[in-house]
C-alpha cells in the first residue's frame, strides 16, 4: 500500500469514530437526521477528494497533512487536538439530545441545513481552485505566492469562514439545538489559529503584509 492510500485508509477510519459515536449516543439506528448528516458529509468529502486527486493531486496530498501531529508549533498541536474533540463532542451531543428530546428541529430545517453543508464543500472547492497553496497545516510551501483573486479579494481566510458555517449546519443537520453550544467552543480555536497563521505568513510570505493592508476582513466582509 503507498503512503498515499495508507493515509488515507487511517483518515477515513478515523472520521468514521463521530459518525458511529452518533448512533451509539443515539441508542438507535432509527435517527434518520443521523443517517442523511452521514451521507451528506461523507458524499461531499468523497467528492472533494474525487476531484482533488484529478485535478490537483500535490493540493490533495498537503490537505491530507492534517491533525496534531502534522502540526510543527505547540500551540497548533493543541488547538488542532480539541478541534478535534470538539467535533466527537458535537456528535456525541447531537445523539444524546435525540435520545433524551432536549431539543427538536423541524425536518424542513434538518433538511435545509444539510444542503448548507453540502453547498459549503462547494464553497470549499472553489476556494482550494482560488488557491492551489491552501494546506491544512500552518506552513508556507516552496514557490508559495499572495492569493488576492477571487473570494480572497474580500476576506482573507475564507476556508476558515466555509469552516465556521460547517460547524454551525452540523448540529442543526442533526436535529439538535444543543449542538450548537458544543460547536461553539470552535470559535475562539478558530481565531487563536487565524492569528497564528497571519504571524506566519507576515514573517515568511513576500508581499503578504501588503495583501493585509488591502483586504481588512478576515472571515466576514464589513465584519471583521
Amino acid at each position: 500500500m503507498t503512503e498515499f492510500a495508507s493515509r488515507a485508509a487511517a483518515q477515513t477510519v478515523g472520521l468514521l469514530i463521530p459518525f458511529v459515536l452518533i448512533f451509539v449516543a443515539a441508542g438507535t439506528i432509527q435517527f434518520w437526521q443521523g443517517w442523511l448528516f452521514s451521507l451528506s458529509f461523507w458524499g461531499s468529502t468523497t467528492a472533494t477528494g474525487i476531484y482533488l486527486r484529478r485535478y490537483d493531486p500535490a493540493l490533495l496530498e498537503r490537505r491530507m497533512r492534517f491533525g496534531p501531529r502534522a502540526e510543527s508549533r505547540p500551540t497548533e498541536k493543541i488547538i488542532i487536538a480539541i478541534i478535534l474533540l470538539t467535533f466527537v463532542a458535537l456528535a456525541v451531543a447531537a445523539g444524546l439530545d435525540h435520545r433524551f428530546g432536549w431539543s427538536r428541529v423541524p425536518a424542513a430545517i434538518v433538511i435545509i441545513a444539510n444542503i448548507l453543508m453540502i453547498a459549503d464543500f462547494g464553497f470549499f472547492l472553489l476556494v482550494l481552485h482560488e488557491n492551489t497553496f491552501a494546506a491544512s497545516t500552518i506552513t508556507v510551501e516552496v514557490g508559495q505566492r499572495v492569493i488576492s483573486t477571487g473570494i480572497y479579494a474580500y476576506v482573507r481566510h475564507p476556508m476558515y469562514a466555509g469552516a465556521l458555517l460547517l460547524l454551525f449546519a452540523m448540529p442543526i443537520a442533526l436535529g439538535s439545538l444543543w449542538g450548537l453550544l458544543v460547536a461553539a467552543i470552535a470559535i475562539p480555536l478558530l481565531i487563536a489559529r487565524i492569528f497564528d497563521e497571519e504571524r506566519t505568513l507576515s514573517a515568511e510570505l513576500p508581499g503578504y503584509d501588503d495583501y493585509r493592508r488591502a483586504v481588512p476582513y478576515r472571515l466576514i466582509p464589513l465584519v471583521w
